[in-house]
């Protein structure tokens, strides 16, 4: 009875061009993703200080002199 049962590998066929391609896109547009949701979640340092008189808004009486 053992010499019935067949214990070979299953035959598997070698992976065509475009199964690679889809492959490896899947798996470099996971790692883009995952950079992705990190950039929004980790906060980021500034490197340089913005002085804040460039972002207060200018009246009418700076602007005339």
């Amino acid at each position: 009875m053992a010499a019935e049962l067949d214990f070979s590998p299953p035959e598997i066929p070698e992976p065509t061009f475009m199964e690679n391609v889809l492959r490896y896109g899947l798996f470099f547009g996971a790692i883009f993703q995952l950079i992705c949701v990190l950039a929004i979640i980790l906060p980021v340092s500034k490197s340089h200080k913005t002085d804040s008189d460039s972002f207060e808004p200018k009246n009418s009486e700076t602007v005339k002199k």
